[in-house]
């Protein structure tokens, strides 16, 4: 399938015909808002569209504020919002943003910990969003990463301290001076247990 070109009249028709659209949208903008006003006062319809703007932008700046308030440390910088003109010419929130720092931590304590500062940070407002749960479902995928990894650690230490033969437990201690000092090589059976 061929593509017709663009000439450079055409182009110039095509410019001055989305200029002009653009001019339309502005002045039908402006013209809304001089409308809705009589006297310097709204309609009622107005009235009631901006008290839904006015609601809708507290609620939005309240769930990036819980987002800041419960994000102490992943917090990488503060709400920035979307906003939408009112019929009064005001700007109003209509959505937001707030970032959080996702990454792991140092150790895994470090990063068990960031992980559930995460999670409570981004499921801090009243009513998440998909995506505040999504950063709370990926927080967890990392804590549980977090957990694996001290546990494996956990277990790491645990046999290299019963292969060496030093481990403080008495149960394992008195074992241990039964069997001559040596750990079990497993194909004898524990008695002692």
């Amino acid at each position: 399938m061929s593509v017709p070109s663009i000439g450079s009249s055409s182009f110039a028709i095509l410019s001055q015909v989305l200029a002009a659209q653009a001019k339309a949208r502005a002045s039908a903008s402006s013209s809304t808002a001089a409308r809705a006003t009589t006297n310097g006062k709204l309609s009622e319809s107005d009235q009631r569209v901006v008290a839904k703007l006015q609601q809708q932008d507290r609620a939005v700046r309240a769930h990036e504020l819980a987002h800041i308030a419960a994000g102490a440390g992943v917090v990488t910088s503060g709400a920035s919002y979307t906003y939408e003109t009112g019929p009064d010419g005001k700007r109003y929130a209509n959505g937001g943003e707030v970032s959080i720092d996702v990454s792991p931590g140092r150790t895994p304590q470090d990063t068990l910990r960031k992980a559930e500062q995460i999670r409570a940070s981004a499921l801090a407002p009243a009513d998440p969003s998909a995506q505040d749960r999504s950063v709370a479902a990926r927080a967890e995928q990392m804590a549980t990463e977090a957990r694996i990894e001290l546990t494996d650690a956990s277990a790491q230490k645990t046999h290299s301290t019963v292969s060496s033969g030093s481990n403080d437990d008495p149960a394992s201690a008195l074992y241990l001076s039964v069997a001559g000092g040596q750990a079990s090589s497993g194909s004898s059976v524990n008695t002692w247990a």
